[in-house]
């Protein structure tokens, strides 16, 4: 996929403790960060992301009064970038991405997205790891991904 993608710190976070943060390069060709993830996400960076400036300071700081500076700089960033999907978690960040035509994708997406490229095999062992480091899903989203993906014999 040679989209730029353009990742939040909760992506991040959430592949990095369940030691998968590898699935981002293998599924994306190009990978960006903001300065601001950057200091969220606290710790050394992989050589594979990119950290860029947002240049439309005036819309990160609008958007800084109603998101935290990392969902805000992803998104204002994603903004000035064609091409771009951003990853991003939070509810209320999806919703302002989507009502700004902004294409959105979350870590559960893209774990989803790397069982259809072949790259993981079983994604709700990763779903389990995820509810156990305090990702929060809710019980019908875990119920769809096991009818759909779950390693249970279908009828």
């Amino acid at each position: 996929m040679n989209r730029i993608i353009i990742t939040d710190t909760s992506c991040l976070i959430a592949l990095s403790n369940i030691n998968e943060l590898q699935i981002l390069p293998d599924l994306f060709h190009e990978i960006i960060i903001t300065p601001e993830v950057s200091a969220e996400f606290g710790e050394k960076l992989p050589d594979w992301i990119k950290v860029t400036e947002v240049s439309n300071r005036q819309k990160q700081a609008e958007l800084e009064k109603i998101l935290d500076s990392g969902e805000a700089s992803s998104l204002a960033l994603a903004l000035e970038s064609e091409n771009s999907i951003l990853l991003i978690d939070e509810i209320k960040g999806r919703r302002i991405a989507r009502s700004l035509n902004v294409e959105i994708i979350g870590t559960i997406g893209v774990i989803v997205l790397a069982k259809k490229k072949g790259i993981v095999k079983d994604i709700m062992s990763l779903i389990e790891k995820l509810i156990s480091k305090g990702f929060r899903l809710s019980d019908k989203l875990i119920d769809n991904l096991n009818d759909e993906y779950g390693n249970h014999p279908k009828p």
